[in-house]
């Protein structure tokens, strides 16, 4: 009997991933995390790491901060031109941190309720309605770093994201962005801005060194059911020796991974939601991809009005990065 997953909205539960995602975008995120496999967690969770201990930026220390240029080391730029993806030290201060996560837990309480342990809760396009969302999604320290590490003279907005791993929560499965935009070019980046710092135990994101590592798992079937395609990247990079980069993030640490990076994170074996914001970038000029899968989750509501084969260029998708 072929196998069924109740997570998939039931439009999405025959043929393959070459169909538009029937759900919403809490109900992709719902159904994305029942594909990582995971181990048999421990059921004591510890203390999180907390919110930094000082007063929190307001809302004009925010926006000024991000309106101002990160002083990019040339070896940040090789690093990621080589593995795909570079961490990058205090590119917000931990007063900032603090003023955005005060904010994203408000967002996330109103959107989603209490009711939320062992979830991943999600939150796209906050820049549309909020002021101090929309500084970050627009940001041009945040956007001018997109545009010197893909090494493009424009980047466009994709969308922004908010991304809270509650407590309990399991792993992310193995995956690369490139297979979730729908766009035809792999000129794509985003920024993941954890909101406290992130210990080992509250699941950081890993990434797998290499800008060319896909092509070691390139013929393994994505699984839209269960976690077969997430165990066999996992044995993969194994046998053929990838490195993966974990480790824990600092206050104010900020990830910038290509579309071609392949990556994962742990479970969240914390009392405390590991929470960040995830913006996206593309470069302009690109377009949307003949057949958008539906991996591709709700991406009509970030290029709207764009059919397939489009030029990924809707009212949403302001330029807000450029190469310095």
């Amino acid at each position: 009997m072929a196998l069924t997953n109740d997570r998939l909205p039931e439009q999405n539960r025959t043929g393959g991933i070459e169909q538009d995602w029937a759900g919403d975008d809490q109900d992709w995120w719902d159904w994305y995390v029942t594909l990582a496999a995971n181990d048999h967690l421990p059921t004591d969770l510890v203390d999180g790491p907390g919110l930094p201990d000082i007063e929190a930026a307001t809302d004009e220390q925010v926006e000024r901060e991000l309106a101002e240029p990160y002083a990019l080391d040339p070896a940040a730029v090789e690093a990621f031109a080589r593995e795909a993806f570079v961490r990058l030290p205090a590119v917000l201060s931990p007063a900032v941190v603090k003023r955005l996560a005060e904010r994203l837990e408000k967002l996330l309480r109103a959107e989603h309720g209490d009711d939320v342990a062992g979830r991943f809760t999600a939150l796209e396009q906050m820049w549309r309605h909020d002021d101090l969302m929309r500084a970050v999604a627009l940001s041009p320290r945040i956007g001018g770093l997109a545009a010197a590490l893909l090494d493009e003279p424009r980047v466009r907005l994709y969308h922004d994201n908010a991304l809270s791993k509650e407590p309990g929560c399991g792993r992310t499965p193995w995956h690369h962005d490139a297979e979730h935009f729908p766009l035809q070019t792999t000129q794509a980046v985003t920024a993941w801005m954890p909101m406290s710092s992130i210990p080992g135990r509250m699941g950081p994101l890993s990434f797998a060194r290499g800008r060319d590592v896909s092509i070691e798992v390139a013929d393994l079937e994505f699984d839209k059911v269960g976690t077969s395609y997430d165990e066999a990247v996992t044995q993969r990079f194994v046998e053929r020796g990838v490195a993966v980069e974990s480790g824990p993030f600092a206050v104010g640490d900020v990830s910038f991974h290509s579309a071609l990076c392949f990556h994962t994170a742990g479970p969240n074996l914390t009392t405390q939601p590991r929470r960040a914001l995830a913006t996206t970038y593309f470069a302009d000029g690109a377009r949307v991809t003949s057949s958008p899968t539906l991996i591709s989750g709700t991406w009509r509501e970030f290029l709207p009005g764009v059919e397939p084969g489009g030029l990924a260029a809707s009212e949403l998708n302001p330029v807000v990065g450029r190469r310095g």
